[in-house]
């Protein structure tokens, strides 16, 4: 059977998939090198965490949850340790780039595979621009220049450039990201270091401050401040000994990430609530406001600069994991299948980077999308709820850590996904439903 025939026989019904036609199809499309070990694999995650997670969202959780908030990093931190350690075995035991959206296909059925591609595209794409022109925000700030225009161009050519080093495969992505984390952890380093003798437990009272919804509401938001470790998995056709290599990347990552912001959030909280000021549009750094107040001058500088590499690594790590995702659903027909082509050299699926940038690049001409944070939260937390139902059908054979990670997984991020704002997650609802819609007017398509 040619793959024109296969693709028309499985376009019939989704019965096939389970038949393994389409399967043997997909995995028979060109894979990619293995480029990746564990220290590269931990600061690809560390790239894709460390940014408008640390330097944005802790400062909104804290004006919501008050003192709360290193509660909610901690009950954050062991929702993403479930997580991380399901996504890990999943990556394993099937190690192709899509992530979820193929443990979905794989391990449950291919409607909920999709929702899991599909969530990803929605909250990632739109933190990626996001990404781009906090950035250029941040950038502009530091040089002294404050106009909308400019804004907006600086974005689109950080975006540009850093496509061309996604284009040029994943080890020169690799060591881009390697030098974008180094100064970002030394920023975060000294913030910490310098903020703690600062700590003072006095807090003045705060809206919603540390009741149960609203830690709940911060943690919800919190998580999201974690969830890069996902490209960690969307990558892992990239990675060598993925069984071994994957498991070791993100319990690392967690771990660091997880040190690193009670750091943050024990000086946010105890040093600088008072101070917070959180802008919309990605103009201001909370951990910025607070550290011009520090007595060592200097800090507020470094952590300027920190966040500009952390807006980097953030866009350059999206772009990878997007790419990844359109890939895979490339190969199964739910995108066109010429996103599924990968460059002569096999390092990169070069017409799925394209197409991201474009689609990045759109998003920054619009402008700012005021939800984007809770957007993502809900749409993260439905993609793992996903990744941890896929981990429950994982057999004994296939299984490296106990069932029970997986049902704390799945219970604590259906439960957390609803406590962002109501239009939040009808607005996330009415987005799977119009994916789902658009997935059977394919399949429809196709059949005729």
């Amino acid at each position: 059977m040619s793959s024109e025939q296969a693709r028309r026989a499985c376009s019939t019904t989704d019965k096939y998939f389970c038949a393994g036609i389409l399967p043997a199809i997909v995995m028979s499309s060109p894979l990619l090198k293995r480029e990746l070990g564990v220290f590269g694999a931990t600061l690809m995650g560390l790239g894709s965490i460390l940014g408008t997670g640390v330097f944005v969202s802790i400062g909104i959780a804290a004006e919501i949850a008050g003192q709360g908030v290193i509660l909610a990093v901690g009950i954050a931190a062991l929702v993403a340790v479930c997580n991380g350690l399901n996504s890990a075995q999943l990556a394993a035991n099937h190690p192709v780039s899509g992530g979820t959206y193929e443990y979905g296909y794989k391990y449950l059925n291919p409607w909920l595979g999709f929702t899991a591609g599909w969530m990803f595209l929605l909250a990632k794409t739109a933190s990626a621009a996001t990404a781009a022109l906090g950035f250029a925000a941040y950038f502009l700030n530091a040089v002294g220049v404050a106009d909308r225009t400019y804004e907006i161009l600086t974005a689109l050519v950080a975006l540009a450039a850093l496509t061309l080093v996604v284009l040029t495969g994943i080890r020169r992505s690799n060591i881009a990201n390697s030098a974008i984390v180094s100064v970002t952890l030394l920023s975060l380093a000294v913030f910490v270091a310098v903020g703690l003798p600062e700590v003072r437990w006095e807090m003045p009272a705060l809206q919603n401050d540390s009741s149960i919804g609203s830690i709940l509401h911060a943690t919800a938001l919190m998580f999201v401040a974690y969830s890069g470790y996902a490209r960690i998995t969307t990558m892992s056709e990239e990675v060598r000994e993925p069984r071994e290599t994957i498991p070791k990347a993100i319990i690392f990552t967690l771990v660091l990430t997880m040190l690193l912001y009670v750091g943050v959030a024990v000086v946010v909280a105890g040093a600088g609530a008072d101070k917070l000021s959180v802008q919309t549009g990605g103009t201001a750094a909370p951990l910025e406001v607070i550290a011009r107040s520090f007595r060592i001058p200097g800090v507020s500088q470094l952590l300027a600069a920190g966040a500009i590499t952390a807006m980097l690594g953030v866009l350059l790590n999206l772009i990878l994991g997007l790419s990844r995702i359109l890939l895979a659903m490339g190969r199964r027909w739910d995108m066109p299948r010429v996103l599924a082509r990968l460059n002569p050299s096999g390092t990169t699926p070069y017409v799925a980077v394209v197409v991201v940038e474009v689609t990045i690049a759109l998003l920054i001409l619009v402008g700012d999308v005021k939800t984007t944070w809770s957007f993502s939260a809900f749409s993260v937390l439905i993609y793992y709820a996903i990744t941890n139902f896929a981990a429950l059908q994982l057999s004994p054979a296939e299984r490296l850590y106990p069932q029970w990670l997986a049902w704390v997984g799945l219970g604590s991020c259906l439960f957390l996904a609803f406590w962002v704002q109501k239009q939040i997650w009808l607005t996330g609802l009415a987005l799977i439903a119009a994916g789902l819609i658009w997935r059977a007017i394919v399949r429809l398509l196709a059949r005729n």
